[in-house]
């Protein structure tokens, strides 16, 4: 009996576009933080900030939550993982509006990360 075509996980095709994901909210996130990390004028921080932080969080979690999926036997728990990376990605798209918003140069790279978390919502629909 040959092995089902998520087995390897770290060469699943949702997986590997969750570490692409990473990657990029990583970069844009450290571009806009850069932009961001100056106090305003009344000496506060720029509350969009802590979007960024949101943006590598949800993104870094998305992989680990995969494999979990790809891992468990029983298919109770793996729609447990499969909700959890759903509501990731949709939390991640939510952001990426919220950060398209803030006045910064990073925020061009926004629509590339939301076009990629498209892409993964597609192979999400053919994965469990």
């Amino acid at each position: 009996m040959s092995p089902g075509p998520y087995r390897n996980n770290a060469h699943s095709e949702i997986y590997n576009k969750a570490m692409e994901i990473f990657s990029l909210a990583r970069h844009i996130a450290g571009y806009i933080s850069h932009d961001l990390s100056s106090l305003q004028k009344c000496g506060k921080e720029d509350p969009n900030i802590y979007f960024t932080g949101d943006l590598v969080q949800q993104s870094v979690s998305l992989g680990p939550q995969i494999l979990k999926a790809e891992r468990q036997l029983f298919s109770e728990e793996k729609h447990k993982y499969v909700a959890s990376v759903m509501r990731l990605s949709n939390l991640l798209y939510k952001n990426c509006e919220r950060l398209e918003k803030i006045n910064s140069n990073g925020k061009d790279f926004l629509p590339l990360l939301r076009k990629e978390l498209k892409k993964f919502r597609k192979l999400q629909h053919s994965w469990y």
